[in-house]
């Protein structure tokens, strides 16, 4: 039988995993965390507590059913900064099981979204549609071509929508590269005048310079974005995670 690996490497494809956290943990449903992310929960207040714990379970349980070993074993840790080479604070990986195997998290509120991928780095971001002073963020993190467009949407609805589409896409490619929001965000002009997938420049350390970004079709007000590399070009397929619920019990994998 083919595995969901297999399947996933020999289409080139990447696999976009989303869900919402509930409201309140059921029994079990930390089981399959580490013991630094439990000691993550029981610090953070709910409702983070909840959305943080729900998130990186059903992240180790996706990884799980590609990786053929149960969720718990999964062994996660961080590649080092491409600028400072910093052991903490790069890209996140699988240490064990071995692989080739990548991924990136995102969440926003109850809403998370999971990129995984085979042989290249890939980045995914996600925000919800909420206030904020859209004319003072712009400034700070939008190149003058991105703020023209911003700018020039007719209504502050629009104008935030403008907004997001830019900074998710500026997110995406940041966590693919491993520098999150530690860079000047200006320079990564990220076209939102175009609907992609566009190509993004920009030149870190040990890096690609080049980025294929796409917006990603969400609801609820969300937006959302995915990075990879320019040369990987196979499919994107998008999936709830809970059509992968009922298999986490029959171990036959929906994607």
């Amino acid at each position: 039988m083919t595995t969901a690996y297999e399947r996933l490497r020999d289409r080139s494809a990447v696999h976009i995993w989303r869900g919402r956290s509930p409201d309140t943990l059921a029994p079990g449903d930390t089981d399959p965390l580490s013991e630094e992310e439990r000691q993550r929960v029981r610090r953070l207040p709910d409702p983070a507590a909840v959305r943080y714990a729900a998130a990186h379970a059903a992240l180790r349980r996706v990884l799980s059913h590609y990786l053929g070993v149960p969720p718990g074993e999964v062994v996660l840790g961080r590649r080092p900064c491409p600028r400072c080479a910093h052991p903490r604070h790069g890209r996140p990986r699988i240490e064990w099981p071995p692989t080739d195997l990548d991924f990136n998290l995102s969440r926003s509120g109850p809403h998370w979204l999971l990129a995984v991928v085979v042989g290249h780095r890939v980045g995914v971001d996600l925000e919800g549609d909420r206030s904020l002073d859209v004319d003072g963020a712009a400034e700070l993190v939008m190149s003058a071509t991105e703020l023209a467009h911003v700018c020039s949407r007719p209504d502050e609805s629009a104008r935030t929508g403008a907004f997001l589409r830019c900074w998710t896409r500026k997110e995406a490619v940041v966590k693919a590269i491993g520098v999150g929001v530690i860079t000047d965000l200006r320079p990564v002009d990220v076209q939102p005048c175009q609907d992609g997938p566009v190509l993004v420049e920009h030149t870190e350390p040990n890096s690609p310079d080049t980025w294929l970004v796409q917006d990603l079709p969400m609801v609820d007000g969300v937006f959302a974005a995915l990075a990879r590399e320019a040369g990987a070009a196979g499919p994107v397929e998008i999936h709830r995670y809970e059509e992968l619920v009922p298999s986490l019990e029959t171990g036959v994998l929906v994607a």
